[in-house]
């Protein structure tokens, strides 16, 4: 199914999920364990949905640094800073018209989690170095292996980011849970194409 592999009970729900929340434009967050497979459910969210067409632009917010993550989503303008030598187009406008997914959100600095606030809002990027709103519109699909309702607790969430990612849940499960499906994943991953 777009990728997944798996026929246990919890996979034929996954699937049932994704073709429910497909053609709704909410935001959807996918939680799991690592190793889950939370980017091809994001995946095959986009695959099924009415924006199929458009974009599929993904960013992993634990991998880059505060200031290359704020860089590669919002874009900056020639000049904004030591390096930025052209003008560059970020993943919120590239994804405009699809689909936007943000794996591993909550590790998104709290900075950074005010900023993707306002975007989801006011439909609107600010590239750095600029001062002027580009329109964008795309569906959010996040996906996180922490507890996010700890990390509000904890002060390193905000609430309102939490409400307005979380449109709809789908929750993955880890293999101990599916070991019905660990002979499919062996022959899918052992076949010799």
């Amino acid at each position: 199914y777009h990728g997944i592999v798996g026929r246990a009970p919890a996979m034929r729900e996954v699937a049932k999920q994704i073709d429910q929340v497909a053609a709704l434009d909410v935001p959807i967050l996918i939680s799991g364990e690592t190793g889950t497979g939370k980017d091809l459910v994001a995946n095959a969210i986009h695959a099924t949905s009415p924006r199929k067409s458009g974009p599929f632009v993904a960013v992993n917010c634990g991998a880059l640094t505060e200031s290359l993550l704020n860089s590669q989503l919002f874009g900056h303008k020639r000049g904004a800073f030591t390096g930025a030598i052209n003008d560059q187009q970020g993943l919120f406008e590239a994804g405009s018209g699809g689909t936007v997914f943000l794996d591993e959100i909550g590790d998104m600095p709290m900075d950074l989690q005010v900023s993707l606030l306002r975007v989801l809002d006011n439909k609107e990027v600010v590239r750095l170095g600029e001062s002027n709103p580009r329109s964008v519109d795309f569906r959010l699909v996040s996906a996180s292996n922490r507890d996010l309702p700890q990390l509000i607790k904890e002060g390193l969430f905000r609430e309102d980011l939490f409400y307005r990612i979380r449109g709809l849940d789908i929750r993955m499960p880890p293999l101990r849970k599916r070991r019905e499906d660990i002979p499919l994943l062996l022959e899918h991953f052992t076949r010799i194409d």
